[in-house]
């Protein structure tokens, strides 16, 4: 550990050997659930496995990686849901570079088009075809992750029904008719928000669409309210460089702030990622509510009213 100070804020770095990926699969139970046994994706395909993915800190008592690979290795699919700064998207990227899976993203609550997700032709006449991502994924397999997914259109939704079910293909009508089946190695995770008016957008999942998920997982922050999880101080240490007193009155703040957006008083729960920009703030020689005024607080709303709500708590843990 290296002691040091800046403008009377001490800083802790703490030099620790990263967990090879062997090591990571034997941690989280997954080494007998192999996505692709004997497979290697083609090198076309192969710059799409993320790397160097920070890894992810499970809530006490979870296993949310476990969950979702055992669920991809029995069922081929499956969808996570939770507020906002749970994690959902950090898990999947880091589950792909795990299990050397190429990742296809695809954010549903942008006005995506159809030509866009599944192919079109380009130029004069039909000799120029280009695939859409839903297609290329179909083709070469990966994990397909459909982000916000209860804001998908219900004609993209319908037509990803027989992918997703035993007929495992697709129908390209704008091909021809050309009959597209899924990758043996081709897996699918959606991710949503709860169904609530304060997600605009968002919508009840089509039922169809729905069914065809055989497991949920739900998520949710690691610290709330008077649930503190050390893992998150120790996180916030390691990523910033502040000390643990710190560490701690920074989780706390959050969890408190967190607590408020599950009771609806606040229109966002600080994710870990925004309470580590706080903290690197801090760690520079702010003061904590000098960071908080250039993070946190622009970060829950633009509503002075809101920004009020928020100082008041964050000098409760300050002062």
């Amino acid at each position: 550990m290296i002691n040091t100070r800046l403008k009377r804020t001490r800083l802790n770095l703490v030099i620790k050997r990263s967990l090879s990926k062997p090591e990571l699969l034997k941690k989280y139970g997954i080494e007998k659930y192999n996505l692709h046994p004997h497979y290697r994706f083609p090198d076309s395909v192969r710059d799409l496995i993320p790397s160097n993915v920070p890894e992810y800190i499970t809530p006490p008592g979870k296993n949310y990686v476990k969950q979702i690979v055992r669920a991809l290795y029995y069922f081929k699919q499956c969808a996570l849901i939770g507020p906002s700064g749970t994690g959902k998207t950090h898990i999947v990227y880091f589950i792909a570079e795990l299990t050397g899976l190429p990742i296809w993203e695809i954010n549903c609550g942008l006005q995506t088009s159809t030509y866009d997700l599944f192919g079109r032709y380009i130029g004069l006449g039909k000799e120029n075809w280009i695939d859409g991502q839903i297609i290329l994924w179909c083709r070469n397999g990966g994990i397909l992750y459909l982000d916000e997914a209860n804001m998908m259109k219900q004609d993209i939704a319908a037509r990803l029904n027989p992918i997703l079910d035993t007929r495992g293909h697709i129908v390209l009508t704008e091909k021809d008719n050309e009959v597209v089946n899924r990758h043996p190695y081709g897996y699918v995770i959606i991710s949503m928000n709860p169904f609530s008016s304060e997600f605009v957008g968002t919508k009840p999942l089509n039922a169809a669409f729905r069914r065809r998920m055989s497991v949920w997982i739900n998520f949710d922050y690691l610290s709330v309210g008077n649930r503190i999880s050390p893992d998150e101080i120790k996180l916030i240490q390691k990523r910033s460089g502040v000390d643990e007193d710190t560490a701690t009155r920074i989780v706390r703040a959050g969890a408190e702030l967190r607590r408020q957006y599950k009771a609806g008083d606040l229109p966002y729960g600080p994710s870990p990622g925004d309470l580590i920009n706080w903290a690197i703030l801090i760690a520079d020689g702010s003061t904590p509510l000098e960071a908080a005024e250039e993070s946190i607080i622009g970060t829950t709303s633009d509503d002075a009213e809101i920004q009020d709500i928020v100082r008041r708590v964050i000098k409760s843990f300050f002062t």
